[in-house]
């Protein structure tokens, strides 16, 4: 048994992949990593970017749509979905056999909608009715349009992946936003066991920001904080998450059918080199989340990862650590502002580039040569 399969089977928490590339669906590495316990696929501006600009995979395709008269954009469009629709395929097992809990894929939507709840909806249900497949998680980010239109589309069925969270008090937000779209669905007779979802709380990316904020102030009490803001803040989050799925409003929905929506844990791989590379695994360990591995992480976890149940460990010692945060001057809520506006520019910076290189392979097919897009997959 893998540490990957460990983790599932022992601890209740589902391992899913955070790339995907045309050369993994082709080569059969994805498959190869289904087998070995990974249980689902995320994917995002970037990782598509990666995967487009860093390689000829998709040169004939694309050469195809753009002698079918479709524009870069449709064409980029089309890239993605054949992707998706692929690794779907691969992952449907999974889903069929484990009572529809994994075996998802997701896609976002445009990162140039992220402030466009009107425009973030249209673009899902687009993809929707592109990728019919009941496995397909659309990925919506967290912004304040993001709420509205979680609720909006988990009220018509959707299945969604909210990413781009950072802070405690927008998770709360989605969580309400997940409950109100179910009981509009309910009401409407909609069956809520059909819908799932999951809400990506970022966390190395927390750690980054809360410590270039305690070196600003530089403080010995502030300087003794690095490091454990991201663990704390994602403890508190499962706690709200245990909270808000026990009550009375929940067990109505739960009754029907309707799941949980699970935390995920996204942005895994540690950032600073004095960290152990597995911390971001292992000291959130617990049921009924998910971890999103990058391949580097996977390998390291299997190599020297230790499994124990850790994310509801400590929650006092957690809820003090942001006390302090607060009483040396460091604002949760406005780092997780910062933390989205930086992911929400990350991705759409991505999301050009690749377009960009797609509307020069258009002008000059002899001009693309892959080359690595700079930036984080997460």
């Amino acid at each position: 048994m893998t540490k990957l399969e460990h983790l599932y089977g022992h601890f209740g928490q589902s391992p899913w992949l955070d790339n995907l590339t045309r050369t993994y669906l082709r080569d059969g590495t994805l498959a190869r990593m289904v087998a070995d316990g990974i249980r689902g696929v995320t994917a995002n501006p970037t990782i598509f970017a990666r995967s487009i600009i860093g390689s000829h995979d998709y040169d004939e395709q694309f050469s195809e749509l753009m002698a079918a008269g479709k524009s870069v954009e449709e064409a980029y469009w089309e890239l993605v979905i054949s992707d998706a629709g692929q690794a779907l395929a691969v992952l449907r097992p999974v889903f069929d056999g484990g009572d529809c809990i994994d075996g998802f894929v997701s896609v976002e939507v445009s990162p140039a909608l992220a402030h466009d709840a009107s425009g973030t909806i249209a673009a899902a249900r687009w993809l929707r009715r592109r990728i019919a497949q009941p496995n397909l998680l659309v990925k919506i980010p967290a912004t304040a349009e993001g709420v509205t239109a979680v609720e909006t589309l988990i009220g018509e069925g959707a299945s969604i992946n909210v990413t781009l969270l950072f802070s405690l008090s927008r998770y709360a937000e989605i969580i309400e936003a997940y409950l109100s779209g179910l009981e509009k669905f309910t009401a409407n007779d909609g069956d809520p066991s059909t819908v799932s979802s999951v809400a990506s709380f970022f966390v190395s990316r927390v750690d980054t920001e809360v410590d270039r904020r305690l070196e600003e102030l530089g403080t010995d009490e502030a300087l003794a904080l690095r490091g454990q803001a991201a663990v704390a803040q994602a403890k508190l989050a499962y706690r709200l998450f245990t909270e808000r799925f026990s009550t009375k409003r929940w067990h109505r929905l739960a009754v029907l059918g309707a799941d949980v929506q699970r935390p995920l844990w996204a942005s895994t791989s540690t950032k600073n080199p004095m960290d152990r590379d597995t911390r971001y695994v292992e000291e959130l360990i617990g049921p009924e989340t998910v971890t999103t591995l990058p391949e580097a992480t996977i390998a390291a976890f299997e190599d020297h990862g230790t499994m124990t149940r850790t994310v509801d460990n400590g929650v006092p010692q957690a809820t003090e650590l942001m006390q302090r945060l607060t009483a040396v001057g460091v604002d949760m809520t406005a780092v997780g502002h910062t933390l989205e506006d930086n992911g929400i520019a990350s991705f759409n910076k991505a999301y050009q580039d690749v377009l960009a290189n797609l509307t020069n392979l258009a002008a000059d097919p002899a001009a693309g040569d892959p080359s690595p897009l700079a930036g984080s997959k997460d």
